[in-house]
């Protein structure tokens, strides 16, 4: 269904609010219930189909992009515009040669298109790529059509639907409210209004933007539920009346952005300072204009990496579709950079670590605990008793008090579909199995009033019209033990209500934190039977004025659900512990059942500081903190942290918070980003939104994940898994090292391409290399090798064992703090809100030269940075102070060896020569007789300098093509498989040699480049440095290679007890093994099943001397994962296991 043409803006008169339900259903012809909506109509299939081909598609035309002209010139950029000015600029000016001027004119301003064009093409597939991939994310909406509830995309609303609003999901279009429990909308977008405003059916409100009883387009329904009709769609809609609105923010660059952008404005202004210098030079010494121009532009293209726009563009562009064939969507590119850099990873518990389906395991109630299911009791529960005190009301309030709801009617509960969260789909399901009348609750005891769980109160309520012997109402409550437990006054026992004592909660306690210590959700249950004389069967429930009891109510009991953890959820947590990358855990679950499952997926690992004073006997104040490396921390202590708690918090190796609001996971985050950390933020709820906003890197959820969560989030997953995050952050590292290496690489030629310009104007010697040898060396054959990189793969898995590239630590933390501190005084920024004070522009410029004045600026400038950078002094050494000279000794021994071979031109005999005549080794330079006694006329001089410029020129392009191997490798040498990986570096070294070749060996060519037949044996002497260019690449190596411990490392990534079953050999019984705990000998042969991932290879010496030690004798079965071996210690295994090595 194409999307209709936008017609002229035209303000339209909303007066929808005004009108009651018989006005709505007569305007928009449609049919509905207000009281209860499930049952209404709607609209037919066919009558919606007629309508959705008579307006279109529910979608916003989209904003209007820019021009391909306008973007093309956006492309050319400031340094491709400078080529093609200098390339108009060798039109204008006349003199000798003016058609070697012409031809580089030609030159130069091809190669600002081609620059220019790559990457204009690259941003058209990217935009194309990115937009393919957000439709893979398309919002979907539930309505009700000929009495049916269907799931269709939003896309396809038309006018006169009946919706379903949730929470966490946006408004599908603007919407009459109909039915409301407890909603509220986000509507800042539209009116500014920060606070979530209510949605109910009543409105007394004229203006429509402000009627209580509409819901708008795109805005957030952030609490609560509600049923509506549809009565503006796509361009029709408030959102699609008010202008601007659909524009994107601008979006502040990412530090790698700025940090490269820097390093080309500082790489520019030196460029074109040294460019001017040598232009004033060239002209003094030759009173040439055009050769000094010439000359001028040289210089400037030496310096300047002309491929490194288009090569950044393709390495974002190519790595973002490496990540969308993993499940990764990276809704923009410059969110790829960021992957890398990471320090911090705080994650969600439901639906992402765990799979975010939930089992009903135990109850307790009437002071029993039950379990769900008869086999293997422990022996602290007994079987469930559908007859049990207490049993048949949490089974009750579980499908009542409840806004999940079965799809089906006529299947076994088995099989049936549910829509609801999964904590109340779980309980929904159970007591679908037990209770035969589930399919008939809603019309037995009908709903007269509803709260929905929020995040504030942690309950649910609900009033019924369920007699009992004193009425006709029943209120039931549902939600976090703790906060349902304090408005309880009594306890239902014995199937009496009795009074709460002590003693009660005790053992609701006792048996609170059993459940949540095996990592279950735990819930509770409590009811109040509202006496008729209060409450007779008419009343009318209100919130505002509230005429409900939210206190002394009947505690019923209390139930626990399982949500296994996801697949993968080891191993990718031991991954970025590999990677220097700290993971934890942020929940609104109770503490125990997070810390529960922190350790079901080897978060954590040790003990607290509260276990180990429990496992010890000691008093907790006795145990010293620097032994602890695990901490818990309850919500409700985040308010009264102090600045040296959170130290005290961060620099722990295993976090976990638990208890969380939406706030307090924000002021985690702003936390953690003031100490310097570079956070990322996994999440799937509403809940989760504000902190996967002001994360580095917000990550959400697609298939789980609410619209809230992904309009908030940087990068979804596209499969829910959050393994995947381990592949964003290796593609993250990845990206940088390549852009690294390519600079590396780009900058290893301006030396030697920059110092023949130096000699010749100072010493001076003959000029080795010309303008248009240059420029096909810059612009030609480097443009292409260098955008090779942006095929490179990892050099090996060791980039996930480096540090990130700024690592905190509690040194850095301090500088970063100082930094901050002084950055906000110097520059006028709130420290609270962390925006700039409002100055006019005077003042602005008033204070930025009052900034130069203060010492910290220019301390700041030049103090050392934290971490690895984009371009730091370990690079410039190499490109300029190594590779740099080498090259250029090469490439002028070459010269002058040619030279004195073919002409008898000493390097002496060259200097005398300039010397003498400024315009030696060209046509108006002067016969010469060399010290060796050869005449050399105008003629050989020229053609002395031609193939001079030739076998220079040659030998920067074979030393380059070495070079471009060198740089591949900063971990080792650049030899082995992997330089064979990236097989587009042999055609960009293939086609540089025949490039090279067709400018030197071809007649026409070199009249244009001024290059002559050389003997390829001059070739060998560039060659010859490569031996000593490549000796002095492990220089580079970083240094900050993680050193995980044995436990962190290995059993965090692959081994959990969960993952071993028990199995037998020869009739020898085989049990768990708990990998904690050191078995130092076995008296029989066992075989244990491991995971295996890296495939076999030898072992290195040092497991070897391990084994010998422990005197382990292992064999593999490369047929499967399997071990046999005889006296094995834990440890070591496991680190043998995990290199992948086998003896046999």
């Amino acid at each position: 269904m194409p999307v209709k043409e936008k017609k002229e803006p035209t303000k339209l008169a909303i007066d929808d609010h005004l009108l009651d339900f018989a006005g709505i259903e007569g305007r928009y012809t449609t049919s509905f219930n207000g009281t209860k909506p499930l049952e209404s109509r709607g609209l037919s299939a066919a009558e919606a189909t007629k309508r959705l081909e008579e307006n279109g598609l529910n979608m916003l035309t989209p904003p209007k992009k820019k021009s391909p002209i306008a973007l093309y010139l956006e492309c050319m950029g400031f340094f491709n515009t400078l080529l093609f000015v200098c390339g108009i600029a060798e039109f204008i000016v006349y003199g000798e040669h003016f058609y070697i001027r012409v031809y580089i004119g030609v030159i130069l301003t091809i190669v600002a298109n081609i620059n220019a064009s790559i990457e204009f093409f690259q941003l058209l597939a990217s935009e194309k790529a990115l937009a393919g991939f957000l439709n893979m994310i398309p919002a979907s909406s539930q309505v009700i059509r000929d009495g049916q509830m269907i799931t269709i995309p939003a896309s396809e609303l038309v006018v006169g639907d009946v919706v379903s609003i949730r929470m966490g999901a946006k408004v599908p279009a603007d919407v009459y409210i109909i039915q409301s429990s407890d909603l509220k909308v986000d509507n800042s977008s539209l009116t500014g209004e920060s606070e979530p405003q209510e949605r109910t059916v009543q409105n007394s409100m004229q203006n429509p933007l402000e009627a209580t009883n509409l819901a708008f387009f795109s805005t957030l329904a952030v609490e609560g539920e509600a049923f509506g009709v549809v009565v503006r769609t796509g361009d029709g809609t408030v959102l699609g009346q008010i202008a601007g609105l659909t524009q994107g923010e601008h979006k502040a660059p990412s530090p790698m952005s700025i940090e490269m952008g820097n390093f080309i404005a500082a790489l520019a202004t030196i460029s074109i300072t040294v460019a001017i210098i040598f232009f004033g030079i060239s002209f003094h010494k030759t009173n040439d204009v055009g050769f000094a121009l010439n000359f001028a532009i040289g210089i400037l293209v030496a310096f300047v990496p002309q491929g490194l726009p288009a090569t950044i563009t393709m390495l974002l562009t190519i790595a973002a579709k490496r990540m969308s064939a993993k499940n990764v969507l990276v809704k923009e590119l410059r969110g790829v950079e960021t992957l890398g850099a990471i320090t911090l990873l705080a994650t969600d518990k439901t639906g992402t670590l765990t799979r975010n389906q939930m089992t009903a395991t135990n109850f307790w109630c009437g002071e029993k605990l039950y379990s769900a299911y008869p086999t293997n009791l422990p022996v602290e529960e007994i079987a469930f008793d559908f007859e049990g005190c207490g049993i048949k009301e949490i089974l009750h309030i579980s499908a009542m008090c409840s806004r999940a709801r079965f799809n089906e009617t006529g299947l076994p509960i088995d099989k049936r579909t549910i829509t609801g969260d999964a904590t109340e789909s779980g309980l929904l399901r159970f007591a679908g199995q037990k209770l035969i009348d589930i399919d008939q609750l809603g019309d037995k005891y009908a709903k007269v009033f509803e709260i929905p769980f929020n995040s504030e109160n942690k309950w649910h309520l609900a009033i019924h019209e369920k007699p009992h012997t004193d009425g006709d109402l029943t209120l039931s409550m549902k939600g976090a033990p703790e906060r349902v437990l304090r408005v309880c006054s009594h306890i239902l026992i014995d199937n009496k209500i009795i009074e709460l004592t002590e003693r009660h909660s005790e053992e609701f306690l006792e048996a609170y934190e059993y459940m949540a210590g095996k990592g279950h959700r735990v819930i509770a249950f409590a009811q109040l039977l509202l006496p008729a004389s209060e409450y007779p069967k008419s009343t009318v429930f209100t919130k505002d004025p509230k005429n409900f009891p939210t206190t002394g109510l009947c505690f019923v009991g209390l139930a626990s659900l399982e949500d296994p953890p996801k697949h993968g959820v080891r191993e990718a947590i031991g991954h970025c512990r590999q990677a220097g990358i700290k993971i934890m855990m942020v929940t609104g679950d109770h503490p125990l059942t997070a810390e529960a499952i922190g350790r079901k997926i080897n978060l954590m690992l040790t003990d607290t500081k509260e276990l180990r004073a429990k496992k010890s006997g000691m008093p907790i104040e006795k145990i010293p903190e620097s032994d602890i490396s695990a901490i818990v921390i309850h919500g409700e202590k985040i308010d009264s942290l102090t600045d040296a708690d959170w130290d005290l918090i961060f620099s722990k190796d295993e976090i976990i918070f638990a208890r969380t609001s939406p706030k307090n996971k924000l002021q985690i985050v702003k936390r953690a980003q003031a100490l310097g950390h570079i956070v990322g933020v996994t999440g799937d709820g509403v809940n989760d939104s504000p902190a996967l906003k002001k994360a580095d890197l917000g990550i959400a959820m697609n298939l789980s994940g609410s619209d809230v969560s992904k309009e908030a989030a940087s990068m979804i997953l596209l499969d829910d898994n959050f393994a995947s995050t381990v592949n964003g952050i290796r593609e993250g590292r990845l990206i940088f090292a390549n852009l690294k290496k390519s600079i590396q690489y780009l900058l290893s030629h301006v030396l030697p391409e920059l110092l023949p310009f130096l000699l010749w104007a100072i010493v001076p010697l003959p000029a080795m290399i010309n303008s248009q040898q240059l420029l096909v060396v810059d612009l030609g054959f480097e443009l292409f090798a260098a955008l090779s990189y942006a095929w490179e793969p990892a050099e090996s898995e060791r980039i996930m064992y480096l540090q990130p590239r700024r690592p905190v630590t509690v040194e850095s933390s301090e500088r970063f703090v100082k930094r901050h501190s002084e950055i906000t005084e110097d520059y006028g920024m709130d420290p609270e809100s962390e925006e700039f004070h409002s100055r006019s522009f005077t003042q602005k410029i008033n204070d930025g030269f009052k900034l130069l004045l203060k010492p910290n600026f220019w301390k700041r400038k030049f103090s050392k940075t934290d971490g690895e950078t984009l371009v730091d002094s370990n690079l410039m050494r190499y490109a300029y102070l190594e590779v740099g000279i080498i090259e250029f000794f090469g490439c002028a021994i070459a010269f002058f060896v040619l030279l004195h071979r073919e002409f008898n031109i000493t390097p002496w005999d060259a200097r005398n020569m300039m010397t003498l005549d400024a315009n030696a080794f060209t046509k108006k330079g002067s016969p010469y007789t060399t010290l060796g006694g050869r005449y050399l006329s105008v003629d050989d001089q020229v053609q002395a300098l031609a193939q001079g410029n030739s076998v220079f020129y040659f030998c920067v392009m074979i030393q380059q093509c070495f070079n471009l191997f060198a740089s591949k490798c900063k971990l080792g040498l650049p030899f082995g498989r992997y330089m064979f990986a990236n097989k587009k570096t042999f055609f960009s070294v293939a086609a540089g040699a025949l490039f090279g070749a067709f400018i030197v060996y071809t007649p026409g060519v070199q009249t244009v480049f001024l290059t002559a037949w050389i003997s390829p044996i001059y070739w060998l002497i560039g060659i010859g440095f490569v031996n000593t260019k490549i000796s002095l690449n492990n220089n580079i190596a970083p240094d900050n290679t993680v050193e995980p411990s044995p436990k962190q490392a290995w059993i965090d990534q692959y081994l959990s007890k969960t993952e071993i079953p028990a199995i037998s050999l020869n009739t020898v019984p085989i049990p768990h093994l708990d990998w904690t705990q050191d078995i130092t000998t076995c008296t029989h042969p066992r075989v244990w099943r491991i995971p295996y991932d890296d495939g076999p290879s030898a072992f290195t010496p040092a497991v070897l001397d391990a084994l010998e030690k422990a005197n382990v004798k292992a064999t593999f079965f490369i047929t499967g994962s399997r071990l046999t071996f005889d006296n094995v210690l834990p440890e070591t295994l496991i680190r043998t296991f995990k290199a992948g090595h086998q003896i046999g």
